[in-house]
């Protein structure tokens, strides 16, 4: 059994310890920025989507409400036909702009459902992840700070004298 511990990288643990300190640092605002991420796309989807989207739905409503007088302006006084049917063509386009509309203000609900849905599992992932690396990796680092400790003062112990060496027992020559 040898007499001493053969340390040769003391050094790769403290450079270890700093890389895990300075990953820990990075890190823990990339965890964060993801969470607000996730915060700023519900309240986009929730607040700035469905906003926009039911005010161009009553623009469209009212813009189908004037094309809709004009034709009918149209087609009580004696404008010529054409008019009238580029007129219906504009009442037409307005009626499937609605529906675009609609079809939006659907998606956008369904969107809103989904998003906590899906997104529900990945942040609790989220939040796992940010206390193991809370908890658990602070841990490690005091850890390695403790093993480090220890193998300083290890290495800063002089070894003393070892054991004497086992006397060899006296032969006579010439005994038998």
């Amino acid at each position: 059994m040898a007499d001493q511990a053969k340390i040769s990288s003391v050094e790769a643990l403290e450079t270890f310890r700093a890389r895990l300190i300075v990953f820990l640092g990075q890190a823990r605002p990339v965890l964060d920025e993801v969470g607000g991420e996730m915060t700023r796309t519900r309240l986009w989807l929730q607040n700035d989507q469905r906003m926009f989207w039911e005010q161009e739905l009553r623009r469209r409503e009212r813009r189908l409400e004037e094309a809709k007088q004009e034709l009918f302006s149209a087609r009580m006084s004696a404008i010529p036909t054409g008019t009238a049917a580029l007129l219906q063509m504009t009442v037409q386009r307005w009626q499937r702009a609605i529906q675009e509309a609609e079809a939006k203000l659907k998606a956008l609900r369904r969107w809103e459902h989904e998003i906590d849905d899906r997104a529900a599992p990945m942040l609790k992932q989220l939040d796992q992840l940010r206390g193991f690396l809370a908890s658990d990796m602070a841990q490690a680092v005091a850890y390695l700070d403790r093993a480090l400790t220890a193998l300083d003062a290890y290495r800063s112990v002089t070894p003393g004298p070892g054991p004497a060496p086992a006397a060899k027992p006296a032969t006579t020559e010439g005994q038998a």
